[in-house]
């Protein structure tokens, strides 16, 4: 029996959240009858783009009260649809929004949640997941009971649905589901962008234990590179937990899960949390003095030496190529 899927395609002011075409790759990983849910304000590009990826059929609720994320109107339009489309699975990506609406759901309709999931299973005809717990240091097996089976998938951790023009699918035009907010939202003021999103970052530079000697040198380092590459600076857990680099740029099972085009760990020895958040990127170079340190195993292209001396002969070579 194949297991139909409705996938939440997130929107923000007419665009697509990135990480929601994730989902709809994972549920097409594990069936062909996958659906999904367009929500927003002038979504017809997005809709039409969710056709192109592989959604077998696209349910759209647009009216411009949908323009910003409602949990009370988000959550109407998804029992709604739900009932059209009776589908056996809710998927959603795990950004703010997405596991808000997904736990409101859950509740809703007496059912479990399998939340920021880093992998995704079937196994006779259940959804199972795989999360951290306790830190990020044990992973577990999740199944949860209920109907439909909802799950929440953690960004960057799933590859997303591939764009494919000249598919076909059906297209419904859904009316907003009636659905009063207990709030008025009377303006938008976005926050400047200051560095680079790690998991929206297309080059990585992190730093390790390695900078241990002289931390303070060793990042701004790293950042110097960063930037002559246009790339975000992450770190590994070590380096967060001794305090050489704030948490928001930790990479790993208890950080930030990446898939970037290129990612350069500087100093980084490799532990198996570290591995799992970033060994999905396309091309891995490792800058280690260890030569024997488990980085090089799935690293691309490796350095052994220190990266005190490495690291600036990097960034002057990327300069002169980039001619910067």
């Amino acid at each position: 029996m194949t297991m139909k899927f409705l996938v939440f395609i997130e929107t923000d002011m007419g665009d697509a959240v990135a990480s929601s075409w994730e989902a709809l790759g994972a549920a097409l990983s594990l069936s062909e009858d996958v659906e999904a849910l367009v929500v927003g304000d002038k979504v017809s590009v997005v809709a039409e783009e969710a056709v192109q990826r592989g959604a077998s059929k696209v349910y759209v609720v647009e009216d411009e009260t949908r323009a910003l994320f409602d949990l009370d109107r988000a959550l109407a339009d998804v029992k709604h649809v739900l009932d059209m489309s009776a589908a056996d699975a809710f998927l959603a990506s795990h950004t703010l929004n997405g596991r808000d609406l997904a736990a409101a759901l859950a509740a809703e309709l007496d059912a479990g949640v399998i939340a920021d999931a880093l992998e995704l299973s079937l196994e006779d005809g259940r959804l199972k997941g795989v999360r951290g717990v306790y830190s990020g240091n044990i992973l577990v097996d999740v199944t949860v009971d209920g109907s439909p089976q909802i799950a929440t998938l953690r960004p960057r951790a799933f590859a997303p649905a591939e764009k494919v023009e000249g598919r076909t699918a059906e297209v419904v035009l859904v009316d907003p589901a009636d659905a009063d907010s207990p709030y008025e939202v009377l303006g938008v003021q976005r926050a400047e962008k200051g560095e680079i999103s790690l998991t929206e970052a297309s080059i990585i530079v992190s730093g390790g234990r390695g900078v241990a000697k002289d931390p303070e040198l060793g990042f701004d380092l790293i950042r110097e590179l960063a930037g002559v590459l246009g790339a975000a600076v992450g770190a590994s857990r070590a380096a967060v937990d001794a305090g050489f680099i704030s948490y928001d740029h930790q990479v790993g099972q208890t950080g930030k899960v990446v898939r970037p085009d290129l990612y350069i760990a500087c100093g980084i020895s490799g532990a198996v949390q570290h591995l799992a958040g970033m060994g999905s990127s396309k091309i891995i170079v490792a800058i280690n003095k260890d030569p024997e340190a488990p980085i090089f195993s799935v690293a691309n292209y490796g350095i052994v030496g220190d990266l005190f001396e490495v690291v600036p002969a990097l960034t002057e070579a990327a300069r002169e190529k980039l001619g910067k």
